[in-house]
């Protein structure tokens, strides 16, 4: 009896220590890496049974969103961008992680906190917790093909602007022979072309609001930006580029379809990786194009973070998770497993830019990526004032719904649905009508 009941006991203590969670991310190649490294994470905690709930970008918003605001508790890690991390902290949707670390003092030397980039941690910081940790920071910089330019007689400088881009996609399209001259976000999403077409429309003059929470988006330079977007896609883009976002742009770019790619500098990694990339002899790096406007707003910023909900179970399990998948561990086993450092997670940790395997094998773009980071300021991002701080974004709760709502009518004008101005007249009542029922307007 006295066997029978330790036994038992064992069972017992077990089944209470062995915990399952389940991870919510979307399907960029990063993540896909990480679902893949899952078994490295049992070896290091072998109690803990991961699931994984992996999907494209804008049905994952829609889904974690959901869940956390009503407190579902579908998952217990989710993955979170750098727009909603504030907004939900203040809402009080996610876990604190400060005084997680503060109670995990062996995880938090490991760790070690200081070595994510100031900017970076600063962004997921609200009232001196920190409610995330970044898996990969990123800004936009231009892509180009190299063997294409050099074909066409011509030569990408380090700060192209629009009107130069526009130049050299007449000069390389050739879709007879399945190559394009640019491949640019079409696909609506607030974070997919909404967030690629409000750099272009900074660097044109525009905002999204004036001081006075005035919408913009029919003023002469968003009508100015969108018909320049409209007509160097149909002249010198891929066919049905409105279903295209940044997983369908980088397939075509790496697989040697377009001239140039303006996009996520998270996308150097991937083109420079031989497993994944035809194009990593002949992949050239610049800034993001600047505009007529302004210089302002052309790089934009952003982090996917990893954040563990209040309405979590397993709060202890997800934390040790979400602490391995960003630390200095993991992303030297990304580089032991890829065979190539240039492939590991960007952008977050100082020790990453600082060690010299990184440089050498990324030393074509990291320069680059670290300057547009840098340089992408969220207070300074318009020609003139705005009363809201973000890039490519309007950090209000209301963006979501908003952004994508104009991601739609801007994939209307491009697919030649309605007209440019039909879009933005569109546009434009729903951003007044958002500043107006959440009480900006004065």
């Amino acid at each position: 009896m006295k066997r029978f009941a330790l036994l038992t006991a064992l069972l017992l203590g077990t089944a209470a220590q062995a915990a399952t969670i389940t991870i919510a991310t979307v399907n960029n190649p990063d993540m896909v890496t990480m679902q893949k490294l899952t078994p490295e994470f049992n070896k290091k905690y072998p109690d803990i049974t991961v699931k994984w709930v992996v999907l494209p970008e804008n049905e994952l918003r829609q889904k974690i969103t959901l869940d956390v605001a009503s407190g579902a508790g579908s998952f217990d890690v989710a993955t979170v961008g750098a727009y909603e991390v504030p907004i939900w902290a203040k809402n009080g949707w996610l876990d604190p992680l400060t005084p997680l670390f503060a109670k995990n003092a062996s995880i938090a030397k490991a760790y070690n906190v200081d070595d994510i980039i100031p900017g970076v941690r600063t962004a997921l910081t609200q009232n001196g917790n920190l409610y995330a940790v970044p898996f990969y920071a990123e800004s936009s910089m231009t892509f180009y093909n190299k063997d294409l330019f050099k074909k066409a007689g011509l030569t990408m400088p380090v700060q192209p602007t629009w009107t130069q881009v526009q130049g050299f996609a007449a000069k390389i399209n050739d879709p007879k022979n399945g190559v394009y001259g640019i491949c640019l976000r079409g696909l609506p999403g607030w974070g997919e072309n909404a967030a690629f077409f409000t750099t272009l429309a900074n660097t044109f003059g525009g905002r999204w609001f004036d001081n006075n929470w005035q919408a913009q988006l029919n003023s002469p330079a968003w009508k100015s930006a969108l018909n320049f977007y409209v007509d160097l896609m149909k002249k010198s883009g891929p066919p049905g580029a409105t279903s295209n976002g940044f997983t369908e742009n980088l397939t075509l770019m790496s697989q040697g379809k377009c001239g140039m790619w303006v996009d996520a500098t998270v996308a150097a990694g991937f083109l420079s990786d031989p497993t994944s990339s035809k194009i990593v002899n002949s992949v050239g790096f610049a800034n993001a194009p600047t505009g007529p406007g302004t210089p302002r707003g052309n790089h934009w910023y952003w982090s996917w973070n990893l954040a563990i909900p209040k309405s979590t179970k397993q709060e202890d399990s997800a934390f040790k998770f979400l602490t391995w998948a960003t630390s200095q561990e993991y992303i030297a086993l990304v580089a032991k497993t890829k065979g190539n450092w240039a492939s590991v997670p960007p952008g977050t940790r100082t020790s990453t830019y600082a060690n010299p395997a990184y440089k050498k094998a990324a030393g074509a773009f990291s320069s680059l990526v670290q300057g547009a980071i840098n340089s992408a300021d969220v207070t300074k991002a318009t020609k003139d004032p705005v009363p809201y701080t973000g890039i490519q974004f309007v950090a209000i709760p209301e963006f979501q719904a908003l952004g994508t709502q104009v991601g739609q009518y801007i994939a209307g004008a491009l697919s030649g649905q309605t007209s440019v101005d039909q879009a933005l007249t569109q546009a434009n009542d729903a951003a007044n009508k958002v500043a107006k029922d959440g009480k900006y307007q004065k």
